[in-house]
């Protein structure tokens, strides 16, 4: 921390800071540059000699598959940011769109696109490093952090300096940053750029083994123009507008294909390279050198029919290996294609006047296509000219480029780069100013989703304990799991005047038909709310259930997130589940018990206790069974067994009979069990849901793991979560349900907790209770909550069980129960959480994960309505 303020306070003002990362990252930018230039280089060499040596047709197709899936693997599973030219990803990001570039990011985009070149794939390495470019400054601008515009220059500056460095050209570098990404020419954004697209072009040059004289080029360029030739340029500014504007609507096509074909992307990849791979084997050997082909056509004097299978195998090539999202470009394939175009049209020139050569054509298609396709004149202007330094070419390339812009821009307008992020759901054109996309997110995007709640009849005297216990200013109070009112820290100003005793009820002091918001508002209407009622948080429904609380604070930490461009990851969407098999009984209940069925060894004992908990509260079961599938694949269109599922659906309507309870199952097709469950939970209705917890996580981050914490925070209803004993032994819950502990630590819960207990002891006869409170050793015990839940249970519920109270002095809560319960010989523990000690550790230390798995015993862990934290 002292080093990185030491070096902000050195490097400001903010230009000098802005001129020497601008430095470091065109020097990263050219060094990926030429790791990608000389791996995928050789990576191609292996690929054509193996191609000699063993079949081709055998040889290329294998190792365009294997290149092709390894790469689709490591962006799959790395960094599915990665995939395609990432140019798209780069100018999203850029328009304050929250699109994820980070150093990882770079590191996957830059190994996966060195095998997808060396597959044999007939895309480019230039986009990909104008990704790895900006990647690697948005990794950099995080280490010194300065403001989000300052992030956007630096990215861009990256980006400048990564297609400078690939094509040995920092002037085309910069305008593509002006002309393309960034669009801005104020001083720091075009001095950055400048410095980055400088040093990138520099160092390509010198470490590709390339000298500094401008004269020394690859391309050996001397052309000459006359009058006569115009209308040649103009009919091939035309013909590439037209075929480039053809070549758009393929690529989209193409991408439109392969989502259909619902298969994951490394398979997508694997199938892109197998297919090159064959469609080259069967051409001239001339097709295996990709990175040759268009030195062919310039330097060459190939025939007329050669270059025309050159176009047709380019373009098809080319849309095969795009449309499967591999990790490459089309600054390459353009070009080539572009190329090919224009010797063509200058072949026919030569037979008519006799006045050019078809190589200068050739030159001028490139500029023409690659505008045509990118819709960047002046950067297609720009590449031409500093790969020949041939000043003669540029008014045919203007004409040309220009032309070819204006006539694809009339077939299909705007930017193709915009159109595959539209594709992707971000329509990048019909975005508003920063604070009007902000303001168009919705409440449920930007809510509190875990907020505590009080009940109606607690005391005065309670709601000042949960304040005391707790960080929020303000509580929703619930009636019969509805919202009646709110209490704010204001409200208890009226106990401190001495109006109210502090046992009154809670609804006494409550704002009653408080100021409300669906999750549906967008913060446009939750900010003029806060400012027309002068207030400082809202609380958020679905019907009149409290889901969710929005506060002036997290409107902030919302907007903060979305300037940083550090919310909503660019991944494939969760699309709703489908449901594949359905059955339904009569609805005579009067609530509805949701059972999560996954695991077959376990099953029996859910139901079983499903079955207890819903014949008590006359409850009909839903029992569900969730089958995960790719996010890569459409829910609705993915073909699955169900075999195996309805199994154990069967089982549960065995048992439905059994105890005359309706029981409802069903089997769903989901991205996300958690996701599928929570639109269960909403569509039929649900009240309590049961489910199965193995008792610990492994999941860095996650409490109880990924499905659990999702449905905990989500699910707007009951939640019970079981994990089954080690000496569990039959689903006859009298044979294993004989003492039952629950520790009791005040709060809706631990009630919540209580009132599952007259069902338990209705159908497992001689249960003995046992209720316990752990208190610090130094502090003084207070009974008085163990004292009022046995009262409860004796006088609300009817219980005449044997019930014991204890209380435990213990630093630590879990160790406390954990060792009562193994001296006591428990074999269940019901775990209600609450606001005080077990509250914030659950959270903290993760107290329920630490009991369940320290005791050998079942454990039942639950969570009241949502509104209640766990």
């Amino acid at each position: 921390m002292f080093i990185t303020k030491y070096f902000r306070d050195f490097w400001q003002p903010r230009r000098g800071l802005a001129i020497a990362e601008a430095s470091l990252i065109g020097i990263v930018a050219a060094l990926s540059a030429i790791f990608l230039r000389f791996s995928s280089g050789f990576l191609g060499t292996f690929r054509v000699h193996t191609s000699y040596n063993i079949p081709a047709l055998l040889a290329l197709p294998l190792i365009g598959a294997s290149f092709g899936f390894l790469a689709g693997f490591l962006v799959d599973r790395f960094a599915p940011e990665a995939s395609g030219s990432g140019i798209p990803q780069v100018k999203a990001s850029l328009a304050n769109i929250p699109i994820r570039l980070s150093w990882r990011v770079a590191a996957v985009k830059l190994v996966s696109a060195v095998l997808t070149l060396g597959s044999g794939m007939t895309l480019g390495r230039q986009g990909p490093t104008v990704h790895v470019g900006a990647a690697l400054a948005a990794g950099m601008s995080r280490v010194v952090p300065t403001s989000p515009d300052h992030r956007r220059q630096m990215i861009a500056a990256g980006a400048g300096a990564g297609l400078a460095a690939a094509f040995n050209a920092p002037i085309t570098g910069i305008l593509f940053v002006v002309e393309e990404l960034l669009q801005d020419l104020s001083g720091i954004t075009l001095g950055t750029a400048i410095i980055a697209s400088f040093i990138g072009g520099v160092l390509s040059r010198l470490l590709g083994g390339r000298s500094l004289q401008l004269n020394l080029e690859l391309i050996d360029s001397e052309s000459s123009f006359t009058i006569t030739e115009l209308p040649f340029y103009l009919l091939l500014g035309i013909l590439a507008g037209l075929l480039a504007a053809l070549f758009r609507q393929g690529l989209i096509k193409s991408l439109e294909y392969y989502r259909k074909l619902n298969i994951s992307l490394p398979l997508r990849l694997a199938l892109a390279g197998l297919l090159s791979g064959v469609i080259i084997a069967l051409l001239p050997d001339l097709f295996r050198n990709n990175s040759g082909v268009r030195e062919f056509i310039i330097n060459g004097d190939p025939s007329i029919y050669r270059v025309a299978l050159v176009f047709i195998a380019q373009f098809i090539l080319t849309l095969v290996a795009f449309g499967s999202g591999a990790p490459g470009g089309l600054f390459a394939p353009s070009l080539i294609l572009g190329s090919c175009l224009g010797y063509l049209v200058g072949s026919a020139e030569l037979n008519i006047l006799g006045q050019s050569s078809p190589n200068t054509y050739a030159l001028v298609g490139m500029g023409a296509f690659f505008s045509g396709v990118s819709k960047v004149p002046i950067t297609a202007i720009m590449i031409i000219f500093e790969i020949t330094k041939d000043f003669n070419l540029v008014l045919p390339l203007m004409i040309g480029s220009v032309t070819s812009y204006l006539v694809a821009d009339k077939l299909i307008p705007g930017s193709l780069y915009a159109k595959l992020l539209q594709i992707n759901g971000i329509d990048i054109d019909a975005e508003t100013s920063i604070d009007g996309r902000i303001t168009q997110l919705t409440a449920q995007e930007v809510m509190q989703r875990r907020v505590e709640t009080l009940q109606s009849e607690m005391t005065v005297d309670e709601a000042i304990h949960a304040f005391s216990h707790s960080t929020q200013r303000g509580f929703p109070v619930l009636e019969n799991s509805k919202l009646v009112g709110v209490v704010t820290q204001s409200d208890l100003i009226k106990i401190r005047e001495g109006s109210l005793p502090r046992d009154a009820p809670v609804k006494e002091i409550m704002t009653s038909h408080p100021v409300t918001i669906t999750t549906k508002h967008n913060l446009g209407n939750v900010l003029y709310l806060l400012d027309r009622h002068q207030i400082s948080r809202l609380p958020v429904l679905e019907g009149r259930r409290v889901v969710g609380m929005i506060s002036r604070g997290d409107i902030i930490r919302a907007e903060a997130n979305y300037l940083n461009c550090e919310s909503f990851p660019n991944q494939p969407k969760i699309k709703p589940s489908y449901t594949v098999y359905q059955t339904k009984s009569p609805s005579i209940g009067r609530g509805r018990l949701l059972v999560l069925v996954a695991n077959p060894e376990t099953a029996d004992a859910l139901l079983q206790l499903a079955a207890i908990i819903a014949k008590h509260n006359r409850y009909e079961i839903e029992c569900l069974q969730v089958i995960s599938i790719s996010r890569h694949n459409n829910p609705a269109e993915t073909p699955v067994k169900t075999a195996p599922s309805r199994k154990l659906l069967v089982s549960a309507e065995i048992i439905g009979k059994k105890w005359n309870i309706p029981v409802h199952t069903q089997i769903r097709v989901a991205h996300e069990v958690a996701n599928a469950t929570l639109e269960t939970i909403k569509e039929r209705h649900i009240d309590t849901v049961l489910m199965g917890w193995k008792g610990s996580t492994d999941t860095p981050g996650r409490i109880f793991g990924n499905v659990v914490d999702t449905i905990i925070r989500q699910a707007t209803c009951e939640l019970l979560l079981v994990k089954l004993g080690n000496s569990f032994k039959s689903a006859n819950l009298n044979a294993n349900f004989k003492r039952c502990l629950v520790p009791m630590a005040g709060g809706p819960n631990a009630k919540i907790a209580l009132k599952l207990l007259p069902a338990l002891v209705t159908y497992t006869h001689q249960l003995e209770i046992g209720l316990t409170q752990v208190f610090p050793l130094s502090g003084q015990k207070d009974m008085s909550v163990l004292k009022a839940a046995k009262q409860l249970l004796i006088n609300k519920y009817k219980l005449s069980n044997p019930i014991k109270v204890t209380s435990i002095q213990n630093n630590s809560v879990s160790e406390g129960v954990i060792n009562l319960v193994n001296t006591e010989g428990f074999d269940l523990v019901v775990l209600g959480a609450s606001r005080e000690g077990m509250l914030q550790q659950a959270m903290n230390g993760n107290i329920p994960e630490t009991i369940a798995s320290g005791v050998d015993c079942t454990v039942i862990l639950v969570r009241g309505m949502i509104g209640y934290e766990l």
